[in-house]
């Protein structure tokens, strides 16, 4: 064995992976890649179930089949096809919104746009509740960040209003909030939060992650009214909803296309990186046009039969938390009977999402149960009994 091959001595490096082994022991904190499984799924964000869908797959395949499995090159570059245009453009027609420019994930198009919208002179005020993406995001901008509590305008205000004071004021200040929060399932006040940010002269940046063709409307900018609001940019995923995989920032507004072009040039995330998979693009350009009013209406359904059902247990009365989407959580006494009430519900054929500190921002344990519109309701309730069944034997 060469001195490049041998085993190395101990190092600082040896103890620290150890020690960090040892407190998410100690925690309840060891994750795991989960593997997906012939389960019933309570737990991806495929919401209306287009992921699988034939029209979906076909379109896919076909861009696969013309293009190649990769873009092969950054937008910028020679990246950009023309399935990409077409997607941006059904996007706008979706969404209302002027102008799209999308990106390879959700998480790149948060980056990207916070990052075009950063440096010295730009401050971002983040609810406490926001997505990693936009905190890692607002960290790398080079901006001044601060955080307020969660859907808590006022706290927004205040910090609005110090800036606006202070001897020497930020002059671009940005608003980031989530339409619909991924933990508790609530919703901002999109349009209180747009009249605060018209008030101060600031831009508001809403992350429709899980709103995007998910609620009555297809867009939750759109169902505000603020669609064509210049001062209010969104950012999407093509990964939930539309079960593709992509993001997508969206602009409205008479200065949309200046918006756009600045974007093109300064976001990193879109100029160093390669562009979508056209097989992903085309899957999800085809998912907008099945992603209807009807879908919707069902999965809003089956959302309320979840919540309703199992609050209906007394063990878990008050432990539901109510949401605005499609994501129902509940709270759990300890990280560990959370993690073994998802390996035993997976143990009994179905599939639920095990939330625990650190990635919670409040720190409360919790299942987060997803639901589906091609779910059938009396499958779906039959499991839901299972789900109630199995928290109260862990709990007991």
């Amino acid at each position: 064995m060469s001195e490049l091959t041998a085993a190395p001595a101990a190092t600082a490096w040896d103890g620290w992976l150890r020690g960090r082994a040892a407190v998410r022991a100690k925690r309840d904190m060891q994750r795991a890649d989960s593997a997906r499984a012939d389960l019933y799924d309570l737990a991806s964000n495929d919401y209306l179930g287009l992921s699988a869908h034939p029209l979906v797959r076909t379109a896919a395949i076909n861009a696969l089949c013309t293009v190649g499995a990769g873009a092969s090159a950054s937008r910028v570059a020679s990246g950009t096809w023309g399935i990409h245009r077409e997607l941006e453009t059904a996007l706008c027609d979706y969404t209302g919104r002027a102008q799209a420019l999308v990106f390879s994930s959700g998480y790149t198009a948060n980056l990207g746009v916070l990052g075009a919208l950063g440096g010295p002179g730009s401050l971002f005020l983040l609810d406490a509740h926001a997505h990693a993406s936009l905190i890692d995001g607002a960290k790398l901008s080079g901006a001044a960040w601060h955080s307020f509590e969660h859907n808590n305008l006022a706290a927004a205000e205040a910090l609005l209003r110090a800036n606006r004071d202070a001897p020497a004021p930020k002059p671009r200040v940005v608003l980031v909030l989530e339409s619909i929060y991924s933990v508790l399932g609530d919703a901002a006040p999109l349009e209180r939060a747009a009249a605060l940010c018209a008030q101060y002269g600031a831009l508001l940046l809403v992350d429709e992650a899980h709103s995007l063709a998910a609620v009555t409307g297809g867009s939750a900018v759109r169902a505000a009214g603020l669609e064509q609001a210049g001062h209010v940019l969104a950012t999407a995923t093509l990964s939930k909803a539309l079960g593709a995989q992509g993001g997508a920032v969206l602009l409205g507004g008479p200065q949309a296309q200046l918006w756009r072009e600045h974007l093109l040039n300064t976001a990193r995330t879109f100029i160093f990186d390669t562009a979508l998979a056209p097989a992903a693009a085309a899957g999800a350009r085809a998912a907008l046009d099945l992603a209807t009013a009807e879908r919707i209406s069902a999965l809003a359904a089956n959302t309320r039969l979840i919540r309703d059902t199992l609050a209906a247990h007394e063990q878990l009365a008050g432990r539901i938390d109510p949401a605005a989407g499609a994501v129902q959580s509940v709270r759990m006494r300890t990280p560990g009977q959370a993690g073994a009430a998802a390996a035993l519900l997976r143990e009994r054929g179905c599939a639920v999402n095990c939330f625990r500190p650190p990635s919670v921002p409040d720190g409360i344990s919790r299942l987060r149960l997803t639901a589906h519109a091609h779910h059938h309701p009396d499958t779906l309730a039959a499991v839901l009994e299972t789900v109630a069944r199995t928290i109260k034997e862990v709990e007991s």
